[in-house]
C-alpha cells in the first residue's frame, strides 16, 4: 500500500509550508506558501545568502530604498520556489497594512509587477492578505484586476463567508493555531477522534458551506500540529503542510486513508446561506474571542518578523 502522503495527494492538492527549497524538492508539493516568518527563517540559512545579496544589490541600485529591497527579496524567494513547484507560490503583503485597503492594493500591485518583470505570470502567484475586513475588501478589488489572493490568518466562519462573497481565490484557515488557543483555554491537548479537534471542526464547517453553495473560493487548511489533523481533513481542496509533517506522512505506510471531506456529500447537507456586511462581520469577530485573539496575535507576529528581516537587510544596505 502506498504511503499516507501519496494517498493524500490522490484527493487533495499538497502544498509545502516552508521557505526551504530543499524540502520542496524532497516532497514534491504542487504549490508552496510563504510568510515573513518563513522567509526570515530561510534568510538566516547560509545557502540562501545569494538571494539576499541579489536583493541588496537591487536595493543599492534603487537609492537604498528599503521597501523596494524587501519587495524584491520576497519576489526572489517566490521565483526560486516556482523553479521547484509546478503550481503557485503565495507571497504576503506586509502585515502592517492589514487595516489599510489602499495600501494593501498598492503593495499587491507592486509585488505582481516585480514578478512580471522577472517573467513570472500573475496566474502563478497568490497575494496573501490577513483576513481583516480591510484585507477582504482589498482582495475583492485585486481579484477584479486578475490578481489572485490567498486570505490568511482565518479562524472564524464570518471571515470565511466574507471571503467567498468577495470572490477571493483561496483561503487559509489555521487549524493548528485554533487548536493552540483551545489547549491554552481548556488544557485539553489530545482528541481521540481528530475530527473533534476544534481546528478541524472549523475548517470542515467552512468547506461544507462553500461546496453546498457553490462558491469558487477554495479552502487550504494550514498550520497543522500533527498528522491526525491533516488526515481528518483529507479531501479538502488544498492542505499546506510543514516539512516535518510531510516527512511523517511519507513514512507512514500500510494505513488506508479514508476521504474525510467531499463536495458531493456537502451538497446534500442542510446548510442555510448567510451574508456578512461590515457591521455584522466586525460584531461576529468581536464575539469570537479565539478568532480575535489569534488574528491580532498573527498580525503582530508577522509584523515583528518583517521588522526583524528589515533590520537585517538594512544593515546589508549600509
Amino acid at each position: 500500500m502506498s504511503s499516507t502522503l501519496e494517498q493524500l495527494r490522490a484527493m487533495t492538492v499538497v502544498v509545502a509550508d516552508t521557505g526551504d527549497f530543499d524540502s520542496m524538492k524532497e516532497f514534491k508539493p504542487t504549490d508552496a506558501t510563504t510568510n515573513p516568518s518563513l522567509i526570515l527563517a530561510a534568510a538566516k540559512i547560509p545557502k540562501y545568502s545569494a538571494i539576499i545579496d541579489r536583493a541588496v544589490d537591487f536595493g543599492k541600485k534603487n537609492n537604498n530604498n528599503l521597501e523596494q529591497t524587501m519587495d524584491y527579496l520576497f519576489v526572489l524567494f517566490g521565483i526560486e520556489i516556482l523553479k521547484v513547484v509546478p503550481g503557485r507560490v503565495s507571497t504576503e503583503v506586509d502585515a502592517r497594512l492589514s487595516f489599510d485597503i489602499e495600501g494593501s492594493v498598492k503593495k499587491a500591485r507592486q509585488l505582481i509587477q516585480l514578478y512580471e518583470k522577472e517573467g513570472i505570470k500573475r496566474e502563478r502567484v497568490l497575494i496573501k492578505l490577513a483576513t481583516t475586513w480591510e484585507g477582504v475588501k482589498a482582495a475583492e478589488q485585486l481579484e477584479k484586476e486578475g490578481i489572485h489572493c490567498n486570505l490568511t490568518l482565518l479562524f472564524n466562519f464570518a471571515q470565511a463567508v466574507a471571503c467567498a462573497e468577495a470572490g477571493v481565490t483561496l483561503i487559509s484557515p489555521f487549524v493548528g493555531r485554533i487548536y493552540d488557543w483551545y489547549v491554552a483555554a481548556t488544557g485539553r491537548k489530545v482528541y481521540d477522534n481528530p475530527s473533534d479537534d476544534p481546528g478541524v471542526v472549523s475548517v470542515t464547517k467552512v468547506y461544507n458551506y462553500y461546496k453546498k453553495h457553490g462558491y469558487k473560493t477554495v479552502v487550504m487548511g494550514a498550520s497543522f500540529r500533527n498528522i491526525g489533523e491533516v488526515k481528518a481533513l483529507s479531501g479538502c481542496d488544498l492542505l499546506t503542510i510543514s516539512p516535518a509533517l510531510l516527512a511523517e506522512l511519507s513514512k507512514e505506510t500500510g494505513v488506508k486513508l479514508e476521504r474525510a471531506l467531499s463536495a458531493d456529500a456537502a451538497k446534500k447537507l442542510d446548510i442555510p446561506r448567510t451574508h456578512y456586511d461590515e457591521k455584522k462581520f466586525r460584531w461576529e469577530l468581536n464575539e469570537d474571542q479565539m478568532a480575535t485573539d489569534k488574528l491580532s496575535e498573527g498580525i503582530r507576529k508577522f509584523a515583528a518578523d518583517c521588522i526583524t528581516l528589515e533590520n537585517l537587510i538594512k544593515q546589508k544596505l549600509q
